[in-house]
């Protein structure tokens, strides 16, 4: 005869004990801390707030599951952008076409590029880098890009850190599209960087498909190539996925309007982004990274400071690094 939970109670006690931990066990995990790297405070209860909302039918902020897309820019947002990594790339394959014309060394921007000025690719907004990677890429097929880019991340090392560029994913944003996505949130990518780049790190280091990445893109074109159809890279520029034409993109790809959004203080690239999110008929939410952490990161700001007064007018949710992260990369603090 199985000898009762504990001595001295009868059969119907320990009973009562069995359902009591079977109905606890999902509750517990129910409330087990869904952004364990964010430091408790408003920012981390705003988001908590807002999710809770969103996914409580009956409740005024509810948000049906096809309309819950969240879109996010990438540099600077989901992982570090000093230097911008598609520059630092760029500044390899410039490398490789002055092998071919040496003359390029001579000229500018690719002098400044080839003599590793990481200022000058940092302070360069997307048009510029969208332009030059259209003299250096034009007739290039999609899938060899793809595969230059793939040998890029498997070799690159950041200035700094010393360590592959996507393990500089941040720990917290990583978590925070884990828990939107277990309410029924899609996560995009809209982001000013290069469309075909992020495609190749998006699904493995945020767990985004490549099918949900809007960035800037080149004009590409059709080629039989003798019975291989490829695509081909033209020397034009097709779209600008930053600032105002990020609303575009977000249209043109998704249909639908972003009931949240995540943009980072630097050139003013994510203002519209939030803007077209947080106002509309059901307001949405705006976060903003502020980076303020010269410790653990990096500590920079606008001139102008257009983002955190944009964020201040509209009632956006901006994150202090150094004080709402308890950690910001995988390894270290």
């Amino acid at each position: 005869m199985a000898r009762p939970i504990r001595e001295g109670l009868d059969p119907r006690t320990c009973l009562l004990w069995a359902f009591v931990l079977l109905v606890s066990a999902p509750v517990q995990a129910l409330a087990a801390d869904p952004l364990p790297s964010w430091n408790e405070g408003p920012v981390k209860q705003s988001i908590i707030d807002f999710v809770t909302r969103s996914t409580t039918e009956g409740d005024p902020g509810f948000i049906p599951p096809e309309e819950r897309i969240a879109t996010f820019d990438n540099d600077g947002t989901l992982w570090q952008e000093k230097p911008v990594v598609q520059g630092v790339f760029l500044r390899e394959q410039v490398k490789a076409l002055v092998k071919k014309d040496a003359s390029l060394a001579r000229k500018q921007p690719f002098k400044a590029v080839l003599e590793g000025d990481l200022a000058l690719l940092s302070s360069m907004d997307e048009p510029q880098l969208m332009a030059l990677f259209a003299a250096v890429h034009k007739d290039t097929t999609q899938v060899a890009f793809a595969d230059e880019a793939r040998a890029f991340f498997k070799t690159a090392r950041h200035p700094k850190f010393g360590v592959p560029y996507t393990q500089l994913a941040y720990v917290p944003m990583r978590e925070l599209l884990q828990y939107l996505r277990a309410h029924g949130f899609q996560t995009w990518i809209s982001s000013g960087g290069g469309t075909d780049f992020m495609r190749v790190i998006s699904e493995e280091t945020y767990g985004i498909p490549p099918q949900q990445v809007i960035g800037s893109d080149l004009k590409e074109s059709f080629d039989e190539n003798h019975g291989h159809p490829v695509l081909r890279r033209e020397a034009k520029v097709d779209h600008i996925n930053d600032k105002a034409g990020k609303p575009v993109g977000i249209e043109q790809r998704i249909g639908r309007r972003p009931v949240f959004a995540a943009g980072n203080v630097r050139s003013g690239g994510d203002i519209q982004m939030l803007q077209y999110t947080k106002e509309q008929p059901r307001a949405g939410f705006a976060l903003l990274i502020n980076h303020d952490d010269a410790e653990r990161e990096f500590a920079y700001s606008e001139k102008n400071e257009a983002s955190l007064k944009a964020a201040r007018e509209g009632g956006w949710t901006v994150v202090s690094m150094r004080q709402d992260w308890k950690r910001i990369f995988p390894e270290g603090p």
